[in-house]
């Protein structure tokens, strides 16, 4: 993989907000040299409104969260991703050529839980849960999950506000205006398909407000 050049597609058009909590539908991871695919709106994804107007933990069912796909949701007013990553995007994480073109790859900045600070940036490899804000300027990176060698792009994430880049784990590049990875949020699972955005682990303390920065 070349030094230079990890550069983006023509930008998607925003997607609005319905009842100012969930922003998209799901992506899906492509074949190489491919886009990502839109899909409709998970409905029983959903947090009840009540929970969202406190401000309090946000349940999220990922049993129809497909490998590729993408859910955001708010929590506190923020947008957070939630991506299967299949198989491939896993291996890819641990790429030494990727790991060379990453600003932190180790995650030693504090953006993220002890329960997350690993390569995978997550308590499940599998599912990665971000908080999307670009750490630069606070826009709303896109996703853009297909690899693309003609375009030295390995899958993950461009902002187009001012060309910050990061992978499928929301570590950024080096070179970009982006000082730090995406925040990642306190999550766990309550189940083998219930995410809960917002509440730690048990035993586990960490508080958001001490990132770097968001």
């Amino acid at each position: 993989m070349s030094t230079a050049n990890f550069v983006s597609g023509r930008p998607l058009p925003a997607t609005p907000d319905r009842r100012d909590f969930l922003y998209i539908a799901t992506a899906c991871f492509a074949t190489v040299g491919t886009g990502a695919v839109l899909w409709p709106l998970i409905d029983n994804m959903r947090p009840d409104a009540s929970t969202l107007a406190s401000g309090g933990p946000v349940d999220i069912d990922v049993s129809r969260l497909g490998p590729g796909q993408q859910v955001t949701v708010r929590w506190r007013g923020k947008p957070v991703f939630i991506i299967n990553r299949p198989d491939a995007a896993l291996q890819g994480l641990k790429s030494p050529q990727l790991l060379d073109h990453l600003s932190d790859p180790d995650s030693e900045v504090l953006q993220q839980p002890p329960y997350a600070k690993n390569w995978a940036r997550a308590s499940n490899p599998r599912y990665a849960v971000l908080v999307g804000v670009c750490t630069h300027l606070g826009c709303i990176p896109q996703f853009q999950p297909a690899p693309d060698p003609n375009r030295d792009w390995p899958g993950g994430y461009f902002c187009p506000c001012h060309g910050s880049k990061y992978d499928l784990a929301g570590r950024v590049f080096k070179n970009v205006p982006a000082p730090y990875n995406l925040p990642v949020p306190p999550y766990h699972f309550i189940s083998d398909t219930m995410l809960r955005i917002g509440e730690n682990p048990p035993g586990e303390s960490f508080d958001f407000s001490s990132i770097e920065q968001v």
